[in-house]
This record gives C-alpha cells, sequence and structure tokens, in this order.
C-alpha cells in the first residue's frame, strides 16, 4: 500500500497533535507542523525521513513522538498517523525513522484524523438554560430528562458521526454522552456537540445520520480521544499483519 503510493523524494508534513506529545518535549506550544521528505522506504509500514529544519536548525522531535503525517505525491494528498522509533546520522544527513501506525487515507484536510468504530452512545438536544455558562468547562444542568440512544460510527478530536432514532436538526446543539477504553481504563465523556449534518439513511426507517462538532471541548478530553484513536488504530494494524502472517 505505502509503496504504491508514496516515492523516495516525496515531500511530507509532520503534524502535531496538540497536548499529545508534551510530556516528551516538555513544551505546551499546542499544534506544529514540520516539513520533511521521504529518504528512504523500509517497509510497507516504516519510512525513514529527513529531520525537519527551521532557519537552517535541525529540529530533533523525540523519539516515541506521534504525529499526523500528509505525504506530497504524484497522485494527490495522502493521510496516516506515525510514531517516531528511532533518530541518528547517515552520510551526513540526520534521520528519523518513523512506523506508520495506520493505513494511508486520501487527505481530508481535516484537522483531526477520524477512526472508523461502533460505539453505543446516548444524545439530547439542549438549550442555553441547560449550559451552566459560568463554567471554565462546559457543565449541564442536572435534570431528569431521557437521553436518546444511538451509534457512533467514526470519531476524531473534533467530532464524530452517529446514528440515532431521533433527527436533530442542523445546528442544534447536542449533550453527547460516550465511553471509551483509554490506556485500560474506562472513561465517560459528557460533550457538548453542534450538528452540521443532518441526513435520514437510504434504505433504513426511521434512522437518521448526523455529524457534530464538538463544542468548547477541553483540551484532557480531547488528547483522551486521541489517544484512543491512536491505541485503536494499532490494535487494527496489529490484526491485519496476524491474518497476513
Amino acid at each position: 500500500m505505502l509503496s504504491k503510493y508514496v516515492s523516495i523524494g516525496d515531500k511530507l508534513d509532520l503534524e502535531t497533535i496538540e497536548g499529545l506529545n508534551d510530556a516528551l518535549t516538555n513544551s505546551h506550544e499546542g499544534k506544529k507542523s514540520y516539513r520533511s521528505q521521504v529518504y528512504d522506504i523500509v517497509s510497507e509500514d516504516q519510512i525513514k525521513i529527513a529531520m525537519p529544519m527551521e532557519q537552517g536548525k535541525i529540529i530533533l522531535l523525540p523519539v516515541d513522538g506521534e504525529y499526523n503525517v500528509c505525504f506530497y505525491t504524484q497522485t494527490g494528498l495522502y493521510q496516516c498517523l506515525g510514531r517516531i522509533i528511532d533518530r541518528y546520522k547517515s552520510d551526513n544527513v540526520f534521520v528519523l525513522v518513523v512506523e506508520l501506525t495506520t493505513d494511508l487515507r486520501k487527505y481530508q484536510r481535516r484537522e483531526y484524523y477520524r477512526l472508523n468504530c461502533v460505539l453505543d452512545m446516548k444524545s439530547r438536544e439542549v438549550t442555553d438554560e441547560d449550559v451552566n455558562p459560568y463554567s471554565e468547562r462546559v457543565r449541564f444542568v442536572d435534570t431528569d430528562i431521557t437521553f436518546n440512544n444511538g451509534l457512533v460510527v467514526d470519531i476524531s478530536g473534533g467530532g464524530a458521526r452517529f446514528i440515532s432514532r431521533v433527527r436533530y436538526p442542523k445546528g442544534a446543539n447536542i449533550q453527547f454522552i460516550f465511553s471509551l477504553y483509554v490506556s485500560g481504563s474506562l472513561n465517560e465523556y459528557k460533550l457538548l456537540g453542534k450538528v452540521l449534518l443532518s441526513e435520514k439513511l437510504e434504505n433504513r426507517e426511521d434512522e437518521y445520520e448526523h455529524r457534530i462538532q464538538f463544542v468548547n471541548i477541553q483540551n484532557d478530553d480531547r488528547e483522551s480521544i486521541i489517544r484512543y484513536i491512536f491505541e485503536e488504530e494499532r490494535k487494527n494494524r496489529h490484526r491485519q499483519r496476524s491474518n497476513y502472517l
């Protein structure tokens, strides 16, 4: 898959994922992008790239750092997630060895990588009165309102797509509740989302597809969701390898 689209010499961007590598770099600079190029293709899931430079200085990105990788190829832009597993100097070239932890996908120019999944969730439409405006976090006023069941079918650090028997209008705000296993622990998320798209599913009676964007999501919640995506993609990659072998 990789060698079919990516060639030695192709340009690429390594995009940091806000907060994810802070412990490795002792930095809280937020999202950054580093330009580099493919130095060698080791295998279908491992490449060597030139260490990025800024103002003539080499940027020593940390080993174990995880990034959103965007390749600029002759057939278009492709995206995957990657982890730096080594760095060294070879023939006067400073090299990073990058393990690709997901398959290549056509780059959609979204801010966050999306994971296809199947997750139970609950939702309800909310008004301004349902949300506490005097809290730094989005906090919902306790009520006895019944939630509607649904199913998350993809998720990212910026939003989600879900299916529900209740149709929420475009532009509506909803309370969105779901749980994820992250690093062995079960985390529950109660987030506010804005409906970007609402459509009836074809050949599915009384079922609707919604796309939502998380509103005022806290960094720790976003980072936890991104961590879940990385972990699940690694599991998927390992399963694919096992089936191949």
